[in-house]
């Protein structure tokens, strides 16, 4: 039982979150939404405990954490002031890039799996009619937001085609690929929601589709830093 008390209070944890998901999902309330993350929040930091007390390189859990940290106090500000809000999403993805980046340093591949997200993603803010930014601030802000998330999901689908490449362990690599997949396509469904021309039922299936993969995102992400103390990466 001792053996497995990380484990265990970890489940616990993420066990939580999915239900204070659900509860915010169908109740709403800024302070249920902000429990929520604080919870995925302190899952993280209980993994990168185990980190320290396994005297594992610490540079990848640590730079994963702020991102947690800087994304818990964003989902707060964002009901407070978008763009505000917005600007702290994007330090947060940051922030995961740079944990990525070190598990694996810089490649080609990198640019190149972050550009094919990113341009299609730029065309289709500024082209869609769908969208109403309201101005062309809000516009600019959430193009920018588009390109840097898009580098942080380009480089976890580089850090997973690399190891698959070159028959290395992948497990981090997969649950960071799976979490930053599901981020992108709730900030996407964020997006319409907030900006697109859509009827009141439509936007309650994109707030579902939005909440609903958004912190499984988070949980996934978190849970990389118990994977990663079971591996030896290295840069």
């Amino acid at each position: 039982m001792k053996k497995y008390i990380f484990e265990i209070i970890g489940v616990f944890l993420a066990l939580l979150v999915l239900i204070g998901d659900v509860l915010y999902i169908l109740y709403g309330g800024l302070w249920l939404k902000g429990i929520t993350s604080a919870l995925f929040f302190l899952l993280g930091i209980h993994f990168l405990i185990l980190a320290f007390l396994r005297k594992k390189r610490i540079h990848f859990p640590v730079f994963m954490v702020i991102g947690l940290a800087l994304t818990m106090i964003a989902d707060i500000v964002l009901n407070i002031h978008f763009i505000a809000g917005a600007i702290l999403f994007a330090l947060g993805h940051i922030f995961y890039a740079i944990s990525y980046y070190r598990l694996k340093r810089w490649h080609w591949l990198d640019l190149v799996c972050s550009c094919l997200l990113a341009i299609p993603a730029v065309l289709w803010i500024s082209l869609a009619p769908m969208f109403d930014f309201g101005g062309v601030l809000m516009e600019i802000v959430v193009v920018f937001y588009a390109i840097i998330i898009s580098f942080m999901v380009g480089k976890a689908i580089s850090n997973f085609i690399s190891n698959i490449l070159k028959h290395q362990d992948y497990r981090v690599a997969l649950i960071i690929l799976i979490g930053s997949i599901l981020f992108f396509f709730s900030d996407c469904m964020l997006l319409l929601n907030k900006f697109g021309a859509f009827s009141k039922d439509i936007r309650e299936i994109l707030t579902i589709l939005c909440l609903g993969t958004y912190y499984p995102a988070q949980i996934l992400l978190a849970t990389s830093i118990r994977i990663y103390v079971q591996l030896d990466y290295l840069v």
